[in-house]
Parts: structure tokens; C-alpha cells; sequence
């Protein structure tokens, strides 16, 4: 199912025009062991995002796949930060266009990596009204029967509220699809290479960001279908793992779910059983099936929290991925650059020396 087409296409956050093509710069064959290099990243990636397959659709959204995602994702940030520092691209064959590029792109991946850490903050922050209600499930006193719904209440109303942040990422994504191609670069093999690379690794990054954003969006609207050309080793793999992942979120958010998180939505439908079951009083109750619920409710609120924990490193991961392939780039330039205020970890006037 492919993604509605805006009859108004994102704007690009290149004011001066889109300077990728696809085009092979003149005087730039590979040589043979140049092509070996292109060739080992995207088998390599090609094996990441087989990896990424999901055995059965259950896996789809768990914690587990998320956080194998991200470092899937870890791993290919920090192989083209390698690739950038082993082909010595000499000062003269950079483009000063391409690399502001890049360089913005790069902050806009660590925005998004903010906004998915600001989002497992919030959901950890719901996982204390369950901790304050679960002593109070397992007492038959009415009162604190009535206080424990309290707390039930104040989690599902935390948990279905929007993170505004998250809404924000689907404009971001929209721009990180609009350069998606490849640049055009000066007489230069290395060059070629370079951008090849950087392909694979936007487009796999544009994928797995789509998916947690329309999964901690509450909407499939998110997703984003991205249409590789068979010209790159790796697109197989990527096309069987993009429409398996893609169908299924759509799939899950068309019955009507609040959340395609797979603990996320375990939690929930225990809350969902216990709920009116002691808000008539506990007295009434079976208290061995109360206290068994309670205490699936107990395991499924830590695998979530765990989950969670687990999920924020690997966003983490990405985040100092990110970080480390811009400095190989400035390290590769060695050039003075001026950055604005507002780029992470630049200050104006800032010396790049090596």
C-alpha cells in the first residue's frame, strides 16, 4: 500500500535546491578495489536488514525488534563513518554545498533521536501510577480498591495522551526523503562511492525512523513507502523487510488499536481487565483470579519498563553514531567551518584542526 501522494510535494530544507542527482560524475570509474570497498558495505547492509526480517508478525513493534532496529541502525552510521575516514577523500574533491548538507541532515537525525528519547521519558513516567496501584490491587479493603483505580486511571490517561514532539518527526522524515538521492559530485571515484553509501544508509534510516514514528504516534499515517531501484544489491532485502513491517503497522492500526506496541498494549489490556473488575469493591471478587491478574499486570508493567530502558540506549547508540560520522567527516575535510548557534556541539567561528 503505497503512501497517499501530497499534490504539494515537502519542501526541501536546501535553499539552494536539491543538489542530489542521480548522476555518475564524468572521469569517476571505479577502480577494482574501489569497487570491492562499495561492494562489502552493501552486502553488509544487506545482511542488516535480512537480520531485521521478523520471524512471525508478532515480533513486529515488540521492544525487541525496535531496539535490534536501532542497532541495526548504530552499526551502519558507524561503518560509513568508517568509510569516510578510509577513503581519504582529499580536500579538493568535497563539495562545500553537499557537506552543509550533510551536516544538516545529521542534525536532523539527532532532533529525532531527542524527540523518541523524550517519548520512552513519558511512557516510563506512566509506569508509576501502575507501581503505586499494584500494592494497592492485592489488599481487600475497598478503600484501597478505590485508590487503585485512581492510579488505573491516571495511567491510561497518560498513556493515550500525544507526545508533540513525536508530531514533529513526520516533517523531519518528509525532508530526509526529499535527499534521498544522490548528490552530484565532482570528478571523483571516492566521491561516488561515498554517495552510493550514503544511500543505503538514508534510506534505511528514513525506514526504521518511519516505523517508530508512526508507532509512537498513534497513527500508520507516519509510515513512509520507499521505492529503491534494483541498481543496489541490498534492495531485495530492503523491499521484503519494508512491506512486511509497513503492512502489519497499518494492518494493527486499522482495528482500531491505540498503540501497535506490542508490551505497551499487553499493559493496557490487563489494565483494561482489572479495571471494572474492582471498581464494584473487591468483595465480590475471586481473589485468586484478581491476584493472578495482578500479578501478569505486575510482569507485563516491567517488560515494558525494561523494554523501554533497553530501547532508550540504543537511541542513545544512534544518537553518538551520528555524532561520531560527522566528526569523521570534518576530521576527512580539515577545513574551517562556521556553524550557527543552534547546531549541536558547534559553537560560531568554530576551528576544525587536525
Amino acid at each position: 500500500m503505497g503512501r497517499p501522494q501530497n499534490p504539494h510535494p515537502p519542501r526541501s530544507f536546501f535553499p539552494f535546491g536539491n543538489p542530489f542527482r542521480m548522476k555518475s560524475p564524468k572521469g569517476s570509474h571505479m577502480s577494482p578495489q574501489l569497487l570491492v570497498v562499495l561492494q562489502a558495505f552493501e552486502a553488509t547492509l544487506a545482511e542488516r536488514l535480512r537480520k531485521l526480517m521478523p520471524k512471525s508478525k508478532d515480533e513486529i513493534l515488540s521492544l525487541s525488534w525496535m531496539t535490534l532496529a536501532m542497532k541495526s541502525l548504530c552499526e551502519t552510521h558507524n561503518e560509513i563513518g568508517t568509510l569516510i575516514t578510509d577513503l581519504e577523500l582529499p580536500v579538493s574533491e568535497w563539495d562545500d554545498k553537499w557537506i552543509d548538507v550533510y551536516l544538516d541532515i545529521s542534525v536532523k537525525l539527532l532532533d529525532i533521536c531527542n524527540a523518541f528519547s523524550s517519548e520512552f521519558s513519558r511512557l516510563n513516567q506512566g509506569n508509576l501510577p501502575l507501581k503505586c496501584a499494584l500494592p494497592n490491587l492485592d489488599s481487600a479493603s475497598s478503600k484501597l480498591s478505590i485508590r487503585a483505580c485512581s492510579f488505573l486511571d491516571e495511567w491510561t490517561q497518560h498513556v493515550h495522551s500525544r507526545n508533540p514532539r513525536i508530531e514533529k518527526c513526520s516533517t523531519i522524515l518528509d525532508n530526509l526523503v526529499g535527499s534521498l538521492d544522490l548528490p552530484k559530485v565532482k570528478n571523483s571515484a571516492k566521491g561516488k562511492v561515498l554517495m552510493q553509501a550514503l544511500y543505503g544508509v538514508k534510506v534505511e534510516t528514513v525506514f526504521v525512523c518511519s516505523v517508530f514514528a508512526a508507532a509512537f504516534s498513534g497513527s500508520s499515517k507516519k509510515l513512509l513507502d520507499l521505492n529503491v531501484d534494483d541498481m543496489y544489491s541490498w534492495a531485495p532485502a530492503y523491499r521484503s523487510l519494508q512491506n512486511l513491517v509497513n503492512e502489519e503497522v497499518r494492518v494493527r492500526f486499522s482495528s482500531g488499536k491505540f498503540t501497535v506496541l506490542n508490551e505497551l498494549e499487553a499493559v493496557d489490556a490487563f489494565v483494561k481487565e482489572l479495571y471494572p473488575t474492582i471498581q464494584g469493591g473487591v468483595d465480590t471478587v475471586d481473589t485468586e483470579l484478581l491476584r493472578k491478574t495482578v500479578e501478569e499486570l505486575g510482569r507485563a508493567a516491567e517488560k515494558l519498563s525494561q523494554g523501554l530502558d533497553d530501547l532508550a540506549k540504543g537511541v542513545d547508540g544512534f544518537f553518538q553514531a551520528v555524532l561520531t560520522s560527522r566528526d569523521a567527516l570534518l576530521s576527512s575535510v580539515r577545513f574551517n567551518i562556521t556553524v550557527n548557534d543552534g547546531v549541536p556541539g558547534f559553537h560560531i567561528d568554530q576551528k576544525v584542526v587536525h
